[in-house]
């Protein structure tokens, strides 16, 4: 009986939201376009959240002093600032570089830094652009997994860092491992967390598989740049803490400081036939093929949009170490931070 409701609910409870979804967001675009010729409005092209918006974050144990750059791309531009957490001895032998993904940013690592750091590792922390406290571009179509990718190596330039763990989860992994192939030289271990490498697909069996997701994306499609932050923390956190809820929502205190966390979700492919499933086709045949150093897979139990993904890393690395951690949902990071700390410095140690 219960794999029956799962069923109905996959092949017609699902799909009616998705449609409906689709149409609402037909709906809104609509009505955008009306209104922009009725009532046309000028927006910056780049924004900045206030510094007053991070203001109590201290007493949740944000309290890292900020760094920030102006990464240049040539000819004298140059990208929006971004933020990032440096912390720890810059002479350590190893760093730890923790990525975030869709919508947090590097709040979300708050519990995770000061025990990296305790063990004698330099941790780096950056917030993408659009996230956190970097700058943000103010329409979603600035926004591309190459502009993420491209931020991302920029500033292990600019930083200089050898010898990286990449600790990644979300986006913080279909950005982050890219970039590992592209600069496999800088990197000596791999901790990947609730993440995937998607590929699209037109098999109906993981068509079947990726409903979930396709309910979420195709929200995030019809709310837009009026995404509810905070209701999605509510939601995928085992205990979310009103506080600590405002901690996410902090970065986006308008519409126009959310356009990049309203384009993430629309940039995972559906289709093989798109620049970015191919990165990420050439992202695992780099890891099944070329990748031989350690790594971690490390994904919750209570994380329906990863769930399984675990595999699809186990297969093409069959000689990483494996842990899975109970109790926690999406955000593991925020649900067991102590505990994912004690693997990985137990991991680096060889001790795991």
């Amino acid at each position: 009986m219960g794999q029956m409701k799962r069923y109905f609910k996959r092949l017609v409870v699902f799909p009616a939201i998705i449609i409906t979804f689709q149409c609402l967001y037909l709906l809104r675009k609509a009505v955008e376009v009306v209104a922009s010729v009725l009532r046309p409005v000028r927006h910056p092209a780049v924004v900045r959240t206030p510094e007053e918006c991070f203001k109590g974050l201290e007493a949740l144990g944000y309290s890292f002093r900020p760094n920030y750059v102006e990464l240049p791309v040539g000819g004298g531009k140059m990208l929006p600032r971004v933020h990032y957490i440096d912390e720890g001895p810059r002479d350590a032998s190893e760093t730890i570089l923790c990525l975030h993904g869709e919508p947090s940013w590097s709040f979300l690592y708050r519990h995770m830094v000061p025990g990296l750091v305790r063990a004698g590792y330099r941790v780096v922390v950056p917030d993408f652009i659009g996230f956190g406290k970097s700058d943000k571009f103010t329409h979603p179509e600035s926004y591309s997994h190459e502009l993420h990718c491209m931020t991302l190596r920029l500033l292990l330039d600019h930083l200089r860092l050898r010898d990286i763990t990449l600790v990644c989860q979300d986006w913080g992994g279909l950005t982050g491992l890219p970039v590992v192939r592209d600069c496999s030289h800088l990197f000596s271990r791999l901790v990947i967390m609730n993440t995937g490498l998607p590929v699209g697909t037109s098999r109906s069996e993981k068509l079947m598989q990726a409903i979930p997701f396709l309910v979420w994306r195709t929200f995030c499609q019809m709310v837009g740049t009026a995404l509810p932050v905070g209701r999605l923390f509510n939601m995928a956190l085992v205990n979310p803490k009103p506080e600590v809820v405002k901690g996410y929502e902090a970065p986006f205190p308008s519409s126009l400081h959310k356009a990049g966390a309203a384009q993430w979700p629309l940039l995972v492919p559906l289709t093989a036939n798109t620049p970015v499933a191919a990165d990420m086709q050439a992202t695992r045949d780099f890891l099944a093929k070329v990748w031989k150093r350690p790594a971690l897979v490390m994904f919750s139990d209570g994380d329906p949009i990863t769930r399984g993904q675990e595999k699809v890393f186990l297969r093409l690395m069959p000689h990483a170490c494996t842990k899975t951690v109970c109790g926690a949902k999406h955000f593991l990071q925020e649900d067991k931070g102590e505990e994912l700390t004690a693997h990985i410095v137990s991991f680096i140690g060889d001790k795991l």
